[in-house]
């Protein structure tokens, strides 16, 4: 795999397994939101728009029922990976500020053209954000620029995005910013950085699978 491919994925995959990070401070998310970021409300619904992208492109990928099946028990936990994703990408972009950096709409094109041509195509890179990442095809820039965030964020630092500098800044602006999820989608356990469902057995995550797509 060419190694600037190999570090995009790698770099994707970093974000996602340290989304734990995150530090919860409140003890209960505003009524209607998914989580609270730095005052501003991931809704309930906004989180299930982008887990129906994710749905519908899965749909549309796959024809055969069965496979489509298989895809989404494969995704079972996409609500709360979603959910992990709209916060990170709001503590990155804040780290990214306090440090002075910026990404531009061209950086992001200029990427995502090395990226196709890499893979074979938009086609063939949006199929591959979609399967390994569970990102929408419409979300597909987005995520890039949250790539190029964290990998100008690590240049700044003068580390690299495994390194604990880089990591103790996404730590510093979630404190900034007062993550708080809805218990629902569980909480942040910073001792032990991982997340730690909550204990209520009577809430449970729904997951639209396909109530609102077509075959």
């Amino acid at each position: 795999m060419h190694r600037r491919r190999r570090t995009a994925l790698l770099l994707t995959a970093a974000i996602a397994a340290a989304a734990p990070l995150l530090t919860a401070c409140g003890s209960d998310a505003h009524p209607g939101a998914a989580a609270v970021v730095g005052g501003e409300r991931i809704t309930v619904a906004q989180l299930e728009t982008r887990v129906n992208e994710v749905r519908t492109a899965q749909r549309a990928a796959v024809k055969d029922e069965a496979q489509y099946k298989q895809a989404v028990s494969q995704t079972a936990g996409l609500t709360r990976d979603t959910l992990h994703g709209m916060v990170i990408d709001r503590v990155l972009h804040r780290a990214a500020q306090d440090a002075g950096v910026h990404v531009t709409p061209k950086e992001v094109q200029q990427m995502r053209s090395g990226l196709e041509q890499q893979v074979g195509g938009s086609k063939a890179l949006q199929t591959a954000w979609l399967q390994q990442y569970g990102v929408a095809p419409q979300r597909l820039d987005d995520n890039l620029r949250l790539q190029l965030e964290a990998q100008k964020l690590a240049q700044a630092l003068g580390a690299d995005t495994s390194k604990p500098a880089f990591w103790n800044a996404l730590t510093q602006a979630s404190k900034e910013l007062r993550v708080d999820l809805n218990p629902r989608y569980g909480t942040w356990d910073v001792q032990k950085s991982s997340r730690v469902d909550a204990k209520t057995p009577w809430v449970r995550e729904v997951t639209a699978t396909g109530t609102q797509q077509t075959a």
